[in-house]
This record gives structure tokens, sequence and C-alpha cells, in this order.
């Protein structure tokens, strides 16, 4: 314990966490105190140069064409891989219609982040681009934009902001639990069995402790067109309603209240193009102007 309390207060994380995200840091970080953590540079030039990108699908025959026919030969990417996780309809029938995909399949199903660790375990490039398999109004224009401040340089991160995500993300200027992203792999190949003890949509949470913890430079992608389907148009409404609840829980016990705060206000502060108080700034302008038209 005094190990585990020690390695918290060194991150500066303690009281921050809930027991999941901690177990899963001590457990990634905990026997490599030398792991650098200052701006990310790449350790290793052992991987391919190039985009492994990754898909995690279940249950998604009637919507991953959507996203398949953007990145099934998109130039920018150097391989698709896509984890069926446990599929019961005909989604991995469909996956094997595209014969250049990487296809990955395992049973049960095991949630988003073991199906992203096996993605990212099995990537043979040297970055990685991770999308959500429920992507409507994608297009080829996107996935370069999303890749572009990455492979520029001008950020070790990108993540996307698409049209429906939440009100106050898009005021801000970021979605910090969206589900697209841009990272080099080595930031998280070493965090692949962490992942796996990980419950089934902690995943986001825990990739962005590790880039506040590398102090990477963040890029928000704004997709103007680009909305992911709520699961209340997936499930029906009951269904879809106790999906959402599912999804908060996990979240909850991954990070706490005062947790998620500081995650939020450190994510923000790592954006490449405005610092955070400039995003607040502008938040709280159009918070005003929003009740006076009201």
């Amino acid at each position: 314990m005094a190990k585990r309390r020690e390695g918290a207060a060194r991150m500066d994380f303690d009281g921050s966490r809930g027991p999941a995200l901690r177990a899963a840091l001590d457990f990634a970080f905990g026997e490599s105190p030398a792991a650098p953590t200052g701006p990310a540079t790449d350790p290793s030039a052992a991987d391919l140069k190039g985009i492994s990108c990754v898909v995690c699908a279940y249950n998604e025959a009637d919507r991953i064409r959507n996203i398949l026919d953007v990145i099934v030969g998109h130039p920018s990417l150097s391989e698709v891989i896509v984890v069926n996780d446990g599929s019961t309809d005909a989604t991995e029938a469909l996956l094997k219609s595209y014969p250049t995909i990487r296809l990955l399949s395992h049973t049960p199903n095991r949630g988003k982040t073991y199906a992203l660790s096996r993605g990212i375990a099995a990537a043979r490039y040297d970055h990685l681009m991770l999308l959500d398999a429920d992507l409507a109004g994608i297009k080829p224009a996107d996935i370069d934009a999303l890749a572009a401040p990455v492979m520029r340089g001008e950020a070790e991160v990108s993540i996307s902001l698409r049209s429906n995500s939440l009100w106050l993300y898009r005021q801000i200027g970021i979605d910090f639990v969206s589900g697209e992203r841009v990272a080099p792999k080595w930031l998280l190949k070493g965090a692949v069995e962490a992942m796996q003890r990980l419950p089934r949509w902690g995943g986001e949470v825990y990739m962005n402790e590790i880039f506040i913890r590398h102090a990477c430079r963040i890029a928000v992608v704004r997709w103007p067109r680009v909305v992911n389907i709520r699961k209340y148009q997936k499930f029906g409404a009951w269904r879809g309603a106790l999906a959402e609840v599912k999804m908060i829980s996990d979240a909850a016990s991954v990070l706490t209240p005062v947790g998620l705060v500081r995650q939020n206000f450190r994510m923000l502060n790592l954006i490449n193009r405005r610092s955070w108080r400039a995003k607040i700034k502008v938040f709280a302008q159009r918070l005003a102007s929003y009740r006076l038209t009201a």
C-alpha cells in the first residue's frame, strides 16, 4: 500500500482517481519509474512508419459500412484492423467481404476497452488511429484532417470533435471521451495489459491520463458533418438508456468526479492552439450570448 500511495502522490493524482484507474495506472507505470514524463518523444524506431487504423465493432452490421467504405484503401492509412468483439449478428460475415482488413475476432463480448487493447497490440505501424464503428457522415477528408496535426508534427495527439458531441464539449472545444484519436503507438502499446484490467468503457479516460502524464500536445479536429449514432437509435429508448447508464457507471469506477474535473482541465491545458484559460473565456462569452438570446 505504501508503494501505491507513493506512486499516486508522485503522479499528482492522489484522491482524484477511481479504483479501476488507480489499479491500471499503478500496473502500467509502477514497474518503470524511469518512463519519461515530459513531452512525448518516440523511444523506438522498430515499428514501420505509417498509421494503423483500429476499429472495434459489436453488432454493427447495419452501420459499419459507413466507416469501412471510407477507411479501406484510404491512402493515409497503412492498415485497417477491425476487432470483432463477440458480435452475434452478421458483423463478422460483412467484415470478411473486405479482404484487405486485418480481422481479429473473439467471444464472448468483452467490451470496447478490451477490444481496443487487442487492436493496439496487433498494430504494425508507428502511429494509431482509433475510430468508433458507429459513425455517420464521415468522408475521406475527415480522416486526413484527423491525421494531419500529428503527422505534420504539430501535436502528439489529435482528437475529433463531432457535430453531435455534447453541447458543453462543443463550446469548450474538446470532447474528452471522443473515440476518434490519433497517437504514437509507443504511448499506448505498453498499456495493453493494463487496459485489459479496466471496465468495458474505461479506455478513453485511461488514455487521457497517459497523454497528461507525457505532456502531449493535443490538437482538436472539428468534424462538422460527422455524428456517432446514439445508443437509443440502435437499441430503442429503454435499452439505450440502460446502455448509457452502464457507460456512466464504468466511467465513475475509473475516475472520481474530482478526478474527472482535474482531467478535463489538464486536457484543456494541453491543447496546442489556445490555452484552457482562453477556451473558458470563449465559453463564458458564448454562454452569456446564449442567455441573452434565449
